[in-house]
């Protein structure tokens, strides 16, 4: 299965929330995509399928496919602490996502780009593995050549408000920041159900 480059805003709509940012489209039609719009009765949804779609949710909200979503699961259970939170720690760890969260790009898929295209470097070393999993203390910054790129320019000043989360340190004058700590479950804006997610994977 190849990585979904689709409309986001059909899958926004099937999830009932802008998973990849603020969406006009999305604000105008909000019920599920299909031919007979909000008038089409809906079925109840049982137990595996509100679990499966809480699972495909988090996955297209942070640009994972199918196994690599599994690999960082089964990850997660292995390790200290509740897995659900463990599992969102680990997702909020990625490279991309932190790119991302810092304001570097508008969306999770531009910044995705940003580092596959290296111009993003971690601690002095340029990285373009977008999975690639930070720890605290890890500085991410902007490489020296690409940072009067217009894109990056472009998202930080319409995107301030991406640097207000409490494990992340930002500097807009160096354009680095620093990866604090693992945020906890509170400080995560995403609003996903991870409960559903272990359920399902527990089966």
């Amino acid at each position: 299965m190849a990585r979904y480059t689709g409309p986001a805003t059909k899958k926004a709509r099937t999830f009932g929330e802008a998973i990849f940012g603020y969406d006009r489209s999305f604000e105008k039609r909000k019920y599920p995509p299909g031919q007979h719009g909000n008038s089409r009765r809906r079925k109840q949804r049982s137990d595996y399928a509100l679990q499966l779609m809480e699972k495909q949710k988090a996955k297209y909200t942070y640009g994972l496919l199918e196994r690599q979503f599994r690999s960082t699961f089964e990850k997660a259970s292995r390790k200290k602490g509740v897995t659900g939170d463990v599992l969102l720690q680990m997702l909020e760890s990625r490279l991309d996502n932190t790119v991302y969260r810092m304001g570097f790009a508008p969306t999770r898929r531009a910044a995705r780009q940003l580092v596959s295209h290296k111009h993003i470097v971690v601690n002095g070393i340029l990285t373009n593995i977008p999975s690639f999993h930070l720890r605290p203390g890890d500085v991410i910054a902007v490489r020296g050549k690409s940072q009067h790129m217009d894109a990056i320019s472009s998202s930080l000043g319409n995107k301030k408000e991406a640097r207000k989360y409490p494990w992340l340190q930002f500097n807009p004058d160096k354009m680095e920041g620093v990866f604090v700590a693992y945020p906890e479950r509170d400080q995560i804006p995403e609003n996903i159900n991870v409960q559903l997610i272990v359920e399902l994977y527990s089966k």
